[in-house]
């Protein structure tokens, strides 16, 4: 996601396995919506091209579905408007299947599912989650981590901002006194150059009510047969070991969870 700009990149995918019972042609095109502001799972380089764990693994179930796919990136805040109103045929972007999400979209079944975390500048007085209590706490607009924080995090003051690099600049800056997100968002930033000035206060179990199974590929509402047919192709790249492939490219665990 970038405010007040986007991005659009391309890629063809070549066909590579069948896809028993598919009613899509062979070499039909699909649009995906993606962030492209989420490494590592989806990031936009500065050369326009799509990378990140979000984009292999839609291009491997591109792959299996025998169509070719191409990438379109859209700020967070108006991705399910986008797809509602046809610019996209599918979200594939780390979206947390939700109760509140289900009404307007139907999914998949989930290809990842990790928790959150907080993360805090090296030098913070904040040694535990208690030490939240009137500290001003950051997050992502319109994500489950910023629905979470409101609830468990209700002493503290929640800032919300449009974009994950938001929010780490103001940590860094020192203009708030944690950050709420993926755990692997956050433990890649603090590991990178760009996070060197915080570190992991600690991880989070999930809350299921509010952070529902794990991520999931919406389509628009009724298109459960596109949902289904991910969901299968998901299940494919499990048993062929392509997921295990494009997973261990990126994470020393399972990032598919229980």
């Amino acid at each position: 996601m970038r405010i007040s700009t986007r991005f659009f990149a391309a890629a063809s995918i070549a066909a590579l396995s069948l896809f028993a019972g598919s009613a899509m042609a062979e070499g039909e095109k699909l649009i995906i919506g993606t962030e492209g502001a989420y490494p590592p799972f989806n990031n936009l380089e500065s050369d326009g091209t799509l990378v990140g764990f979000d984009i292999d693994i839609a291009k491997a179930l591109c792959d299996e579905m025998k169509v070719t796919c191409e990438f379109v990136t859209q700020d967070w805040d108006g991705i399910i408007p986008a797809l509602q109103a046809k610019k996209f045929d599918a979200i594939i972007a780390s979206m947390s299947i939700t109760p509140e999400r289900k009404e307007k979209v139907d999914f998949s079944d989930k290809y990842y599912n990790t928790g959150p975390a907080i993360a805090v500048p090296k030098d913070s007085p904040i040694t535990d989650v208690a030490g939240l209590k009137g500290k001003t706490l950051g997050a992502q607009s319109s994500t489950t981590h910023a629905n979470f924080a409101e609830k468990a995090f209700a002493d503290s003051e929640l800032k919300l901002y449009p974009t994950t690099d938001e929010y780490k600049l103001d940590l860094e800056g020192g203009r708030i006194d944690a950050a709420i997100d993926d755990v692997v968002v956050l433990s890649e930033w603090v590991k990178s150059d760009a996070g060197a000035c915080c570190k992991i206060l600690t991880a989070l179990t999930p809350d299921i009510e509010i952070h529902g199974p794990g991520a999931g590929i919406a389509v628009r509402k009724g298109e459960t047969a596109l949902a289904d047919k991910f969901s299968a192709a998901i299940k494919a790249i499990r048993a062929n070991g392509k997921y295990k492939e494009i997973n261990d490219k990126y994470f020393d665990f399972d990032v598919y969870g229980d």
